[in-house]
């Protein structure tokens, strides 16, 4: 009975250990200027700011412009095969994002790290996150606080092109920055 007992709280406290990370006393944003899509004259799926759905869109306030990144930068780090090392040519593109970044603080940047589709699952996901990473890096030696940026690896299941050739590969072996 007592080893039953030791064996549960061995387990209790594991899985605690292995809780997930979020943050459950953040508060959550409201938004004070939403309208009502329920009841009323002119309350239909398609009246004013409202989706074909019924669903008010959401104001995250940042311009499109923002979303997009800086004018005129590609949002686009390109790797060689099996590689992981972003080349000299896109140095002055994580510069310009790492200004870009730098200039709002409010500002947050997804680094999303990709694969061709030679190699197995586990290995891209894993080259995929350590292409992100370096993208982070280098953002971050230029400045970029951590609290903006977030590396994550989509490995070979998001191609930006289909096609069994080196033209379509070299396409997909890429880190993107997309900003929230």
């Amino acid at each position: 009975m007592i080893k039953r007992f030791t064996l549960a709280l061995t387990v209790a406290a594991l899985m605690a250990g292995c809780s997930s990370g979020v943050k459950l006393d953040d508060v959550p944003v409201e938004d004070k200027n939403a309208t009502s899509t329920m009841g009323g004259a002119g309350s239909g799926a398609n009246s004013g700011n409202t989706a074909q759905s019924g669903v008010a869109g959401v104001n995250l306030g940042q311009s499109a412009s923002d979303a997009a990144g800086p004018v005129g930068v590609s949002r686009i780090v390109y790797f060689d095969y099996d590689s992981y090392v972003i080349k000299p040519e896109f140095q002055s593109l994580i510069e310009a994002h790492s200004r870009f970044i730098k200039a709002a603080p409010g500002r947050k940047v997804m680094i999303e790290g990709h694969t061709d589709e030679r190699g197995g699952r586990e290995y891209n996901l894993a080259l995929g996150q350590k292409r992100a990473e370096a993208v982070r890096r280098s953002l971050a030696l230029l400045g970029v606080p951590d609290s903006q940026m977030e590396a994550v690896s989509f490995g070979k299941e998001k191609p930006a092109v289909q096609g069994n050739n080196e033209s379509a590969y070299a396409q997909n072996r890429r880190a993107e920055l997309s900003y929230r």
